[in-house]
């Protein structure tokens, strides 16, 4: 499990917004504090949820004395949003393919922002899923 802070403001008179200096462009409201707890907790589970598949990873918890350093963030009132992070054991396999095909993937790879290794997961997982 990792802790990302959130950061709680009142952003109306009736409602309370919830941003992640972790996740910039996060945000949620609840018109009670609880609610806005609870929808922070899904909205930053969705958005992480999003990251593998848009090619992203998950950033390092922020501290708080770095979230609080940040003059912007002096008038929210700090809470921890706890997200279950499981990811699969990444196992290094050797594989055997022809040399052109090795070289189109790389250059593929290279041309979208991919590690060989990262598009060779994302290809496996289409078509185990009958995307591909």
């Amino acid at each position: 499990m990792r802790s990302y802070i959130g950061l709680i403001h009142k952003a109306s008179d009736s409602e309370f917004g919830v941003t992640f200096p972790d996740f910039p462009g996060v945000t949620t409201t609840g018109a009670t504090l609880d609610e806005a707890r609870s929808a922070a907790q899904e909205a930053l589970a969705l958005h992480i949820a999003g990251l593998p598949a848009n090619g992203n990873a998950m950033p390092a918890p922020s501290t708080l004395e770095d979230v609080m350093s940040d003059p912007d963030n002096r008038n929210g009132v700090v809470i921890l949003t706890c997200i279950k992070t499981e990811q699969a054991r990444a196992i290094r396999v050797n594989v055997t393919m022809p040399e052109d095909v090795l070289t189109q993937l790389d250059r593929y790879a290279a041309a979208h922002g991919f590690t060989r290794s990262r598009l060779l997961t994302q290809a496996a997982k289409r078509l185990l899923a009958g995307v591909a």
